[in-house]
């Protein structure tokens, strides 16, 4: 028996534009269903579920605040519109967004948490505890006696760090920070709750640091030396290399060995 011989070249052709052309209508098909499906009512975004320890956002106030990034159904809906929404509002910190088949979104926000107050006196900015400068209602947080940070906005996390090891370096003065200031020079200023400033100078925080311990450790001796307490500090410049200048209630002195103390510093004084 013969072999059958090999189809006519333009035969060929034919067959196999006709494949294609069988399977692009079949695609076009296919696309037209999906796209009549997608926009059955079925699949229309009827609820937005908000999860996440939420203890400054309320979940319906957000959803009613990003009801127009909410645009298309379940299918059509743009993710990436949808959680950048959701982080313009305030105190939101990242959002994951994901879609829950037939017709739903759930939203899972984190809240920022605030460290520390930034910047001068009526900013509503507030640092969270990974150094980083956010805007919120600075009243909701009124009742929590932060500390204010104020200084160049990129130096936020080193001010930050600085802060959480003065607290306990400072804890024997019985006074709680109530400002730290770090001006562009680098040099260093608290101001205390009990109205007393403090010079720190500016250098790497163990010289600082070891400058407070000592100020700390010595100042209740000096005061009672010279009749006072610790209540009644005004004003200590640690700028010394081996000791420190006061000004207390009533009194100017030296604290260490400074062989003599500067003129003293107005209480506003930066460095």
């Amino acid at each position: 028996m013969n072999p059958a011989s090999p189809l006519p070249l333009d035969v060929r052709l034919m067959n196999w534009t006709a494949g294609l052309l069988l399977l692009g209508c079949a695609a076009a098909l296919l696309w037209a269903l999906g796209s009549w499906a997608a926009r059955l009512p079925l699949f229309a975004l009827t609820r937005v579920s908000v999860g996440g320890e939420l203890a400054r956002v309320d979940a319906a106030r957000l959803r009613s605040q990003v009801a127009p990034a909410l645009a298309g159904n379940f299918f059509t809906v743009d993710l990436q519109r949808v959680r950048r929404a959701f982080e313009q509002v305030p105190w939101v910190k990242s959002v994951q967004v994901q879609r829950i088949f037939p017709h739903a979104l759930q939203v899972r926000v984190q809240e920022q948490q605030a460290a520390a107050l930034w910047g001068e006196e009526g900013a509503e900015a507030l640092v969270n505890p990974e150094g980083e400068v956010f805007h919120a209602d600075v009243s909701a947080v009124e009742d929590e006696a932060l500390v204010r940070l104020v200084g160049p906005k990129e130096q936020a996390g080193p001010m930050l760090a600085m802060l959480r090891q003065l607290v306990p370096a400072l804890a024997p003065l019985d006074s709680r920070v109530q400002t730290l200031a770090l001006s562009a020079h680098g040099s260093w200023h608290v101001q205390l709750d009990s109205g007393a400033a403090l010079e720190l100078g500016s250098g790497e925080a163990p010289l600082l640091l070891a400058r407070v311990r000592r100020l700390a450790a010595t100042l209740a001796q000096v005061a009672h030396g010279q009749q006072r307490s610790l209540a009644q500090l005004q004003y200590a410049d640690l700028r010394y290399p081996n000791g420190y200048a006061l000004r207390l209630k009533g009194v100017n002195t030296l604290g260490g060995d400074a062989p003599s103390a500067p003129r003293a510093a107005p209480k506003n004084h930066r460095g």
